[in-house]
């Protein structure tokens, strides 16, 4: 298969405007999702240029009641101190993420623990799959929370996704998205609640993953910042290349 990219990756959103330097994603249906509303560069911009474009989207957000820009930029490649001094000067978050992607073979065996149990989202789960989605949203806010619910039960109809939902002594304990490609499936939003943790909850919903796909590769971004990329790398995963992004949220 070809090299697999930040491109392999699944945009929610909808490209609206196209230049040689960017694209431009936008997602009408949540517009409070930041990861659905922003600018990707194909090269890196200059100075100058990122201030034309960031211009742009500010102005083009404010048309639509949105109060934040975000931008990525090209993979694999450093923001120039120029652009870095801006950013915090303007006081933006910047962020990197890291792409990773294993053989399903490669990943570790796990020993059977009877407490924690694996299943699609089907029928009878369906309801408590949304519960345990909508609690972890919470954490960006009741709005966010509330928007979210409808991308789920779009989502929940995509053939080309499926959800997991894992339970811990019967009680939903986790959650993770899985995106079908060609040659890959993606694993997203993994999640596991706080008080079920370390318990190897997330890496059973992973292995269902290799387990249901053994003939693909299977892909994830981490935070390059956040803890949960070292657990990929004792799993076996590999890693493929990074990504910066910024974001800035102004006030209402």
């Amino acid at each position: 298969m070809t090299k697999i990219t930040f491109q392999n990756i699944q945009t929610i959103g909808h490209v609206i405007h196209e230049t040689d330097q960017y694209r431009q994603f936008h997602y009408p249906e949540m517009l409070i999702r930041y990861d659905s509303n922003f600018i990707d560069f194909k090269s890196m911009p200059s100075l100058t240029t990122f201030m034309e474009t960031e211009k742009y989207l500010r102005d083009f957000h404010l048309q639509h009641g949105q109060h934040h820009v975000k931008f990525t930029f090209p993979e694999n490649e450093k923001l120039s101190e120029e652009l870095r001094n801006y950013f915090c000067k303007l006081n933006y978050d910047v962020g990197f993420l890291e792409l990773y992607a294993i053989q399903p073979s490669q990943f570790p065996s796990i020993a059977d623990n009877p407490d924690i149990q694996v299943y699609q989202v089907r029928g009878n789960h369906v309801q408590e799959f949304l519960a345990l989605r909508y609690r972890q949203d919470l954490q960006f806010g009741k709005e966010f929370a509330d928007q979210r619910v409808n991308l789920t039960r779009r989502q929940l109809e995509d053939p080309a996704i499926i959800q997991l939902i894992a339970y811990y002594q019967g009680v939903p304990a986790g959650s993770v998205d899985v995106i079908i490609a060609d040659d890959t499936v993606e694993i997203d939003g993994l999640h596991v609640g706080e008080s079920f943790q370390r318990k190897g909850i997330g890496s059973r919903l992973q292995q269902y993953v290799m387990q249901t796909f053994p003939d693909k590769t299977v892909i994830l971004v981490a935070d390059g910042e956040d803890t949960p990329k070292e657990m990929y790398r004792k799993q076996h995963y590999n890693y493929l290349g990074f990504q910066y992004e910024v974001q800035k949220i102004f006030p209402v």
